[in-house]
């Protein structure tokens, strides 16, 4: 008797780790995902119980163990339940997108000294803006 497969970006799809199908073929054939360490650009490509994905999803690189193909796409509790995350739990870094602007220390509405320090620093930062 032969160890159930699936194919890669299928699981991926079923795991939840990607919204559609085609951005989990997309995903793969771009080679950005690893199986048990070796880089793979064929969606196509089998996987079963016991093979260790690693792959980029937004800011962070995911590392998961296969558990168990599964039968459909399921509820995010069911999906779970298809891998083992091995990646260590690490610290939200802070997105400096997020940081205030400098000259505004983010205590409620800016006042007119610190609009102009914003809007300074918007200037700086976009070189092509109009004055």
């Amino acid at each position: 008797m032969s160890e159930a497969t699936i194919r890669v970006d299928k699981w991926l799809w079923q795991a939840r780790f990607f919204r559609t199908r085609t951005l989990a073929t997309a995903l793969v054939s771009a080679g950005k995902l690893r199986i048990d360490g070796v880089p793979i650009s064929k969606p196509a490509r089998m996987v079963g119980p016991g093979a260790v994905l690693t792959f980029p999803q937004g800011n962070a690189v995911r590392v998961v163990r296969i558990i168990a193909c599964g039968d459909r796409r399921g509820p995010a509790p069911e999906a779970q339940a298809l891998y083992d995350d091995l990646a260590p739990p690490s610290a939200a870094a802070p997105d400096p997108a997020d940081a205030p602007a400098p000259g505004f220390d983010g205590g409620g509405r800016p006042g007119k000294r610190e609009r102009r320090n914003m809007a300074q620093h918007r200037r700086d930062a976009d070189p092509f803006a109009l004055e």
